[in-house]
């Protein structure tokens, strides 16, 4: 019979791919090899491929477990019994909350998904769309004029923009915290998203040429952004 794990496997694998998530922030995914990770983690090379098959599995489980964990405060807020604001209110606080302690896998997911191969970067994508498409539906639940103008979901990737890029400028050991900003960033959306205003040629969108339109873009994802 195969023998079984350590009862210690689970908590090292986790500390292995906390600290190769932090390599991949601070030096980018390409400039770091195996045996910084190993050193990171305090044991020996060897000792690191019993728990990994190489670089390109840490990337691809970084992504997946900080994906995963953000789909989990979707579905845990959506069993709560909440109305639509309160809601919209408690996807901003749990997702700031989890950020906090996950900058460094969310570096990664935003700016090294790209290195994934093409089947792995779609998982990963679709299970951002998700989070996405829930986010959207909070927005619409707020205001429902505004998924009949198509501007739920634009208005969601605003709100991702303000809160994906905190750790751009949010030092970890600064006066601010996720937890203070996290209900400047909720008043500042909820008071700009009650000021939007419907176009009138928007309003009411035809149902056949809505399908047809969206049929044609992609949908968006929490690494989504414009360069300059």
């Amino acid at each position: 019979m195969p023998r079984g794990r350590a009862p210690g496997y689970g908590p090292q694998r986790e500390q292995i791919l906390a600290r190769a998530a932090e390599l991949f922030a601070r030096r980018g995914y390409t400039a770091t090899s195996m045996n910084q990770v190993a050193l990171a983690c305090g044991i020996s090379k060897p000792s690191l491929y019993h728990y990994v098959r190489d670089k390109y599995q840490l990337l691809v489980e970084i992504a997946e477990d900080h994906v995963g964990r953000l789909k989990t405060l979707v579905v845990l807020a959506e069993q709560r019994p909440l109305d639509a604001p309160e809601r919209l209110r408690a996807l901003i606080g749990s997702f700031l909350e989890a950020y906090a302690d996950a900058q460094a896998a969310h570096r990664v997911l935003t700016e090294d998904i790209r290195f994934l191969e093409p089947a792995d970067r779609e998982r990963v994508l679709d299970g951002q769309r998700e989070v996405v498409a829930a986010f959207a539906d909070a927005i619409a639940g707020v205001r429902p004029e505004l998924r009949a103008a198509e501007l739920h979901k634009p208005l969601t990737m605003l709100l991702f923009g303000m809160m994906n890029w905190m750790f751009t400028w949010l030092r970890p050991t600064g006066r601010l915290t996720h937890a203070a900003m996290a209900p400047i960033v909720t008043e500042l959306f909820f008071g700009g998203l009650n000021a939007v205003r419907v176009p009138q040629t928007h309003a009411v969108a035809p149902a056949a040429a809505t399908k047809k339109k969206r049929s044609r873009e992609p949908a968006a994802t929490l690494a989504d952004r414009r360069r300059a």
